[in-house]
């Protein structure tokens, strides 16, 4: 039966024809047979490896991931199948190997074409641009190999504290013959939702490997571009190959690029004013360090965490770039947070001592005082910041602000790293409730203490005559409690950029607004002095 495939017609002299067909018939048969078992067997070892990399996943065992993944790239690189392509696929992995050459003109892959995808999943696509092969071509001439290999879970990799992968999607890539890297073509990677992404910051980022002390690598945002071209898709522009996937957090809405410069300069210059002003108000203190008050020493201790507060500042941005070490960042991190919650709680104490002074005028004697104050202001911040330190150091390092960049109809993305806290709950608890809770307690003071500003102006018999005093006296305790800090709660809607422009002037000239109450309140002591002095004169005289 065999034979009769080979044969067609007889003809002249074809004994000897026939003869040959039938003997070489079966030994293609079962070459092809033996191609095609290799070929099963190759496939089905490495369906076997992903279905043991599922096993590992959910067991969660102590079997490396890093491993795992490589020794399925391995497998597909390494695979025998006929065709151009081949496809394999579980529950939650899905591999895809492609042979390509030097003449390759781009590849263009969607979930919504491949098999087997369920359609009611969030779709995914990915675009690889010509330049692709190029630089292997270059030293080899021989067919190459593209990997694709996507995971519909999280678990191979380490979440984000801070943020939730977009669809649980990781998608990755790899090609034959070495690291493809600095494309001036980019990858193009779409993620797409099944409901708008509004109100989310979503941000493209790969997997660096051994980027993590803890993990065998960490999410970063380097060498990708995130747009958003509608509101449920996001597109990812990455200048290399590697795992990718989108970091999504519900957060206020992003700063517009633009604003970056002006915003940057507000704050250099304000903040350098502050400085300025903050030291020269430390050096008059010492100057006239006898003469001074337990309130002119309170003044002077919320001067010195403005001052830091403000270098710590200016520094962060600079340490935040990746030539710089990442444990001096984590440093600097600690070191502004520490210098913001003790210019929060010296607010407090201003605020403290100002209700001591106005509603306990003839019993305001507390033994060592100051120095109580002081254990309180510069010992509670470093408390909890230690304890941050000691329990998990990993909520300081570079942090990245978002950035809006509009381009027509879409909506692109980039970032700008400060040296800052990168825990949201920490944030959330010891920065925006922190500060909340000392607004909320000096607004209160100062609503008290003008209350009773007003009952003492009342009893004088010619109050308009200090007026302008009255006015001068409001804004020094308005500055001097700091509830200017209160606009960072206004972030939000249509006042997010009056805000930011408004909490910027303001919070970065702080310690000049302080170096002006105190030259205001020191005036104010000589000229009461000086008119002491000539009573005590006139009546020497009489």
């Amino acid at each position: 039966m065999i034979c009769e495939l080979f044969w067609w017609e007889p003809v002249p002299g074809g004994d000897l024809i026939h003869d040959m067909n039938c003997c070489w018939a079966p030994f293609l048969y079962l070459c092809l047979l033996a191609s095609q078992r290799r070929l099963a067997e190759a496939s089905q070892e490495t369906l076997s490896w992903m279905e043991r990399m599922e096993v590992a996943a959910r067991s969660r065992s102590s079997t490396s991931f890093a491993e795992l993944i490589h020794g399925l790239e391995l497998r597909l690189l390494n695979a025998s199948f006929g065709g151009h392509n081949l496809t394999l696929q579980t529950h939650i992995i899905q591999a895809l190997a492609f042979k390509l050459n030097c003449n390759f003109s781009g590849l263009s892959l969607s979930s919504a074409a491949l098999e087997k995808v369920p359609q009611a999943r969030p779709q995914h696509a990915m675009q690889f641009p010509a330049e692709l092969t190029q630089n292997a071509c270059r030293t080899r001439s021989r067919d190459l190999r593209l990997i694709c290999i996507y995971f519909s879970s999280t678990r191979f990799f380490q979440k984000d504290i801070n943020s939730s992968l977009l669809n649980n999607y990781v998608l990755g890539a790899q090609l034959s013959h070495g690291y493809v890297s600095n494309l001036s073509e980019p990858v193009n990677i779409s993620f797409w939702h099944n409901q708008s992404l509004e109100g989310y910051t979503v941000t493209c980022v790969f997997w660096k490997e051994r980027a993590s002390k803890h993990h065998w690598g960490a999410w970063s945002p380097e060498g990708c571009h995130t747009e958003q071209p509608t509101p449920s898709q996001v597109l990812c522009r990455c200048n290399h190959l590697t795992y990718f996937a989108v970091l999504m957090q519900l957060s206020q809405a992003p700063v517009p690029a633009e604003l970056l410069a002006p915003l940057t300069y507000i704050s250099l210059v304000g903040c350098s004013i502050s400085i300025v002003a903050s030291l020269l108000t430390v050096l008059l203190h010492l100057q006239a360090r006898k003469q001074s008050d337990s309130v002119t020493r309170i003044h002077m201790n919320l001067h010195a965490s403005v001052l830091l507060l403000n270098i710590a500042f200016l520094l962060s941005p600079v340490l935040a770039t990746p030539p710089v070490p990442g444990a001096a960042c984590v440093v600097l991190a600690a070191t502004l947070h520490y210098a913001l919650l003790s210019c929060l709680t010296w607010m407090a104490i201003e605020g403290f001592n100002l209700y001591l002074l106005l509603g306990r005028v003839y019993n305001v004697y507390i033994r060592r005082y100051v120095l109580k104050l002081c254990a309180v202001g510069w010992g509670v911040p470093a408390f909890l910041v230690l304890f941050l330190l000691a329990v998990k150091s990993s909520v300081y390092g570079p942090c990245k602000i978002q950035l809006s960049d509009s381009h027509g109809n879409s909506t692109g993305f980039k970032t700008t790293s400060i040296c800052w806290v990168q825990s949201s709950w920490v944030h959330s608890v010891l920065v925006m409730g922190y500060g909340g809770l000392t607004s909320l307690f000096n607004l209160v003071v100062l609503a008290w203490a003008l209350r009773v500003l007003n009952k003492l102006r009342a009893q004088e018999k010619a109050p308009g005559t200090r007026a302008c005093r009255d006015t001068v006296t409001v804004l020094g305790l308005t500055v001097l409690l700091g509830t200017t800090w209160a606009l960072a709660f206004f972030s939000f809607s249509v006042f997010l950029l009056p805000q930011l422009f408004l909490f910027t002037i303001f919070n970065s000239l702080y310690g000049f607004f302080l170096f002006l109450w105190f030259c205001s309140q020191r005036c104010r002591s000589e000229a009461e002095a000086e008119a002491e002095m000539e009573v005590f004169t006139s009546q020497m005289v009489q």
